[in-house]
Parts: structure tokens; C-alpha cells; sequence
């Protein structure tokens, strides 16, 4: 957990709270990853009236690694507007996921992001808040928390800063695509309370204290659960903007996770 505690951001009249994850911009292909970043472009363009904060909980691009005066090529189009929203005076959280666990200091000096590197704890007009990217969190995937020790080790990632730009950027991509255990793709199907690693993990958090909601990326499906004893905490997963195209949003009040897709088909 952060060690700065709680971080509380209070939501202005007519304002809301906006949450999104799981982009993977530059997957599979450029002319494809183009097409959902003008989807996804549109939406923030939506959005900018309303949004006093933006959380970006990880993986907007499918591979992200910045050597000290190189960031990879593209996604003009999505830094442009995160840096128009940005200029708006709209606050941006970004929370490094498994793809874009790489990064330096490039979205905070050029968006004035705040990057955050592991789980922290929100409270949003008095509602109690644990956000994180979600992978590594909870029992097992026990290759994955091995390999991303590995991928945050500091000689690991000093030894491939040395690794020209090009080949670089081509093993990483390679790598994000091919491997499972770097993509974190996992099945679709719902697998049951029992059994998904981060509702394990919210439920044991709430054993420790009360949060009135979860909010996950890094699973690529869906939900949103009422979880707890007395069913009085949500889970949120954001799904993703490949499938699903889904978002929070908070007003103050209430939080709901919708899709833009449908949205823009009514």
C-alpha cells in the first residue's frame, strides 16, 4: 500500500469521477489498435465536459517501455487528448499495468499524470475507495508473480535499457503478444466467487476494514458484484476497451460501470 494513506479528492457539483483500464494500444496490429484508439478518443472528447478525475488503471498500451530520451513510436492521438484534458484541469491517476509496467517519468511530465505503481486507497467523497490494476493481487498465478519480479528487477531492467530502441521495442511487443504469462490473458467465462483471485483478495481486505468499493483492471471481463458479509462493498472490474469498451463513473453518489459502445449505438 501506498504510504502516502488514503489520497481524497472531493467531487465538485456537476462533476464526475471517470475510471477506464485495459486499452493495449499497438495489439494486434497497428491498423486494428488505430480504430479502438479513435473509439477511445471519442469517448474522453465525451467526456471532458464532466470529468473532474480520470483514472487510467493500466495496460492502455500493450507494450510501453521508456529508455531515459526514448518512448515508443504512436498513440498520438490518445496523448494528445489525455494532455487536452489535462490543460482542461482535469486530474489524471495512471496505474501502471503487466504491459506498461516499464514506464519513467514521459506521462507525468508531458499529461502531468500521477503515476502509481501499486494498489492505493481513494476516498471520494466519503466513500471509501481500493483501486489497483489488479495483477499479482490475491492466490496463485504464481508464474506471473516470478516473471514480474523479474520484469521490475532493477539490473533486469538496467541489462535491457541497453538493448537498442528497435530490438527492444520488437522483443517487448513479441513477447506481450505471444506469451500468456506476460499478457495476463485469462479465460472470459466468469469463474465464480470461489475462484477469481482478486474477489479472494477484496474479501480478505474487508477483513481488515471497510472499503465501499474495489476497482480492478487486468481481467478483461466485466463485473460488478456486491461482495462482503453483509454485501455491502462492490467489486468492479473494468473490462476492457478490445471487447467491451467498458467504464466506471462516479457522481459523488452513486458508481455504475457502463458501456460506450451502447451507448453510442442508442
Amino acid at each position: 500500500m501506498d504510504k502516502r494513506g488514503s489520497i481524497e479528492i472531493e467531487v465538485e457539483e456537476g462533476k464526475k469521477v471517470y475510471f477506464v483500464s485495459d486499452q493495449h494500444f499497438g495489439s494486434p496490429d497497428e491498423v486494428s489498435s488505430k480504430v479502438r484508439e479513435k473509439i477511445f478518443v471519442d469517448f474522453l472528447d465525451e467526456i471532458k465536459e464532466e470529468a473532474q478525475v480520470l483514472f487510467l488503471l493500466g495496460d492502455l498500451f500493450d507494450f510501453w517501455h521508456e529508455y531515459k530520451t526514448v518512448v515508443p513510436k504512436g498513440f498520438v492521438r490518445v496523448l494528445g487528448k489525455l494532455a487536452e484534458l489535462s490543460d482542461k484541469g482535469i486530474r489524471i491517476y495512471f496505474f501502471t499495468g503487466n504491459h506498461d509496467l516499464w514506464m519513467r517519468d514521459y506521462l507525468q511530465n508531458e499529461i502531468h499524470a500521477v503515476l502509481l505503481r501499486e494498489e492505493q486507497e481513494f476516498t471520494i467523497n466519503g466513500k471509501a475507495f481500493f483501486i489497483a490494476h489488479g495483477d499479482g493481487l490475491g492466490p496463485g498465478d504464481f508464474g506471473y508473480k516470478r516473471m514480474k519480479k523479474l520484469f521490475i528487477n532493477p539490473v533486469a531492467r538496467w541489462f535491457f535499457r541497453w538493448l537498442h530502441p528497435d530490438i527492444g521495442m520488437a522483443l517487448g511487443n513479441y513477447l506481450s503478444r505471444k506469451n500468456r504469462l506476460i499478457s495476463g490473458e485469462e479465460d472470459v467465462k466468469f469463474l465464480g466467487t470461489d475462484k477469481e483471485w482478486l474477489i479472494i483478495f477484496s474479501e480478505e481486505k474487508l477483513n481488515e476494514k471497510h472499503y465501499d468499493y474495489f476497482i480492478y483492471g487486468h481481467r478483461h471481463l466485466p463485473m460488478d458484484l456486491e461482495i462482503g458479509e453483509h454485501k455491502n462493498s462492490h467489486y468492479i472490474n473494468l473490462g476492457d476497451w478490445i471487447t467491451y469498451y467498458t467504464y466506471a463513473v462516479f457522481d459523488g453518489k452513486e458508481l455504475n460501470l457502463l458501456s460506450f459502445v451502447e451507448k453510442e449505438s442508442d
